[in-house]
């Protein structure tokens, strides 16, 4: 605790110091950490009507936010003696909203991508997602065991991320359908038989099953037959502006004393109470 406490006196003096104004420079030194998500990514994030479970209400809403991206930002306000303020905003919203300053950072499930370092800095990987595909568990590649078994697909999946980008044009002859704007208009697509399948990754895939008992989980890691996506692609990293070091380095110090193991358990937390959950 001595050393986020260290931690955070440095970032509040650093903070305190900057002359440009930008939010992410100077909003720790009011004692608040401003953090962005959509609210609508279980089980990374979620929108909720109580606070229920400790969920933290959201900016200018009578909602609260809740899920692994809501405990985690807990975690950080925690350690750096902060108030922590959760902004709602679409997914193409999110890196703008760090390089404005309108937040202090991102903790959305965002893969650490070198497309977006060129845009925003990153912490290190507060989650590793592997990548999977969801189906219907009675449609025609329900018994896929390799990405080549998919061949010929109608797919989809969320805009801006790796699934769609990288993964989608690695099935041959795949009829890809545009790019959903959230995760939950993916899987409506899927539920509704608009495509045969989706691309996402681990967490999102477990508390979609979850939604959506009809859903059969493709899990190709581990196997010749798997997509072909860097580390890069898989780790999951909280984003903020560039050049803000002490931000950086004081979140990346109360990730320090966290194990995959902590993250996989707090993973499995926020699944199981995820609204659809219940």
């Amino acid at each position: 605790m001595r050393r986020f406490l260290s931690l955070a006196l440095v970032l509040v003096l650093c903070l305190s110091m900057a002359a440009c104004g930008k939010k992410t420079e100077d909003s720790l030194s009011d004692g608040v950490l401003t953090v962005a998500m959509e609210c609508a990514y279980a089980p990374y994030n979620w929108t909720q009507p109580t606070d229920a479970n400790g969920a933290v209400k959201i900016k200018d809403s009578n909602d609260y936010a809740y899920g692994y991206d809501v405990m985690m930002a807990k975690k950080i306000a925690e350690a750096l003696n902060a108030e922590l303020e959760i902004v709602k905003l679409d997914w193409d919203s999110l890196v703008p909203a760090v390089q404005s300053g309108v937040v202090d950072c991102v903790i959305a499930g965002q893969s650490i991508t070198s497309e977006r370092k060129q845009m925003v800095d990153f912490s290190e990987p507060y989650y590793y997602a592997s990548i999977v595909t969801l189906t219907s568990a009675d449609g025609k590649y329900a018994n896929a065991a390799s990405v080549a078994d998919l061949a010929g697909a109608t797919c989809t999946s969320q805009i801006n991320t790796v699934w769609y980008d990288t993964c989608l044009p690695q099935i041959a002859d795949a009829n890809i359908l545009p790019a959903q704007e959230s995760a939950p208009a993916m899987l409506v697509a899927l539920n509704s038989g608009r495509c045969d399948l989706v691309v996402t990754d681990m967490p999102t895939a477990m508390a979609a099953c979850v939604a959506y008992p009809n859903f059969k989980l493709l899990d190709f890691s581990g196997t010749d037959g798997d997509f072909e996506v860097s580390e890069e692609e898989i780790n999951i990293g909280i984003s903020m502006r560039k050049g803000n070091a002490a931000l950086c380095e004081a979140i990346n110090g109360v990730l320090a004393t966290m194990t995959v193991d902590d993250y996989t358990a707090m993973m499995n937390d926020a699944i199981a109470v995820q609204p659809l959950s219940e």
